[in-house]
């Protein structure tokens, strides 16, 4: 691992998650599906979203997976009192082979593209199975600041674009819904609070520029609060 990753990895270890979002969300898909009896939570991070899963179906078997081994733990610690009905695993998310009824993922997708990652997860849905997944969306006339903030991230579609291309992948499109403000919110306050206690020690160069590049993003966040957002799709194979 590269300096500058571990340096972010800095500023991002301990947090409850590790992008936008609330437990509202989970039921929100929850809500309009049956009871899935097995689900992964693909690229769980710390575990938020695999333990929210979990309160919500007491009878399903969770599998979540993680690429970074310190989130690992920290979802394995995260999840310990929900016993081995949930199972957190250091894995590629696109390498799993379920079968399972409900694929969760929050905010991953992106950095696979949509194509390739509900292509691969076709094999791995059950009959009937769905898929849920936030993907960052940028409308063709949002604001300079809400542009500025997806600077660098590389190409953020529109929410027709998104839609288009999980059709496309051959699932259907079932329902949506806006990720922004609060859920945008309970991210960045613990985040900003831990960049506080990293501020209050001795940091090394490389973590005080992370520290630096995070509340960066905050302020551009910030200028902007009510465009930036992702959209969580809920779909099924066609």
């Amino acid at each position: 691992m590269t300096g500058d990753m571990q340096a972010f990895f800095e500023v991002h270890r301990g947090l409850l998650r590790e992008g936008p979002g609330l437990p509202e969300d989970v039921h929100w898909a929850l809500a309009q599906i049956k009871p899935p009896a097995r689900v992964l939570d693909a690229a769980c991070g710390p575990g938020a979203d695999t333990a929210t899963l979990a309160e919500a179906l007491p009878q399903a078997r969770i599998e979540a997976v993680e690429m970074v081994p310190h989130f690992v733990t920290e979802a394995r610690e995260r999840t310990a009192g929900f016993g081995d009905r949930i199972m957190v695993l250091e894995a590629d998310m696109l390498s799993m082979s379920g079968p399972y009824d409900l694929i969760w993922c929050a905010g991953a997708v992106y950095f696979a593209g949509i194509a390739r990652a509900l292509g691969a997860w076709r094999k791995a849905l059950s009959p009937g199975g769905y898929v849920a997944f936030s993907e960052p969306v940028l409308e063709p006339g949002a604001s300079k600041a809400a542009r500025r903030f997806w600077d660098g991230e590389g190409q953020v579609s529109s929410e027709a674009q998104v839609l288009s291309q999980v059709q496309a992948a051959g699932y259907r499109v079932l329902e949506t819904r806006r990720i922004v403000g609060a859920a945008w919110e309970a991210y960045y306050t613990p985040m900003q609070a831990h960049i506080d206690a990293l501020r209050a020690a001795n940091l090394a160069d490389a973590v005080a520029q992370a520290c630096d590049q995070a509340e960066a993003e905050m302020s551009n966040w910030r200028a902007a609060r009510d465009e930036v957002a992702y959209l969580l799709i809920l779909a099924r194979c066609e």
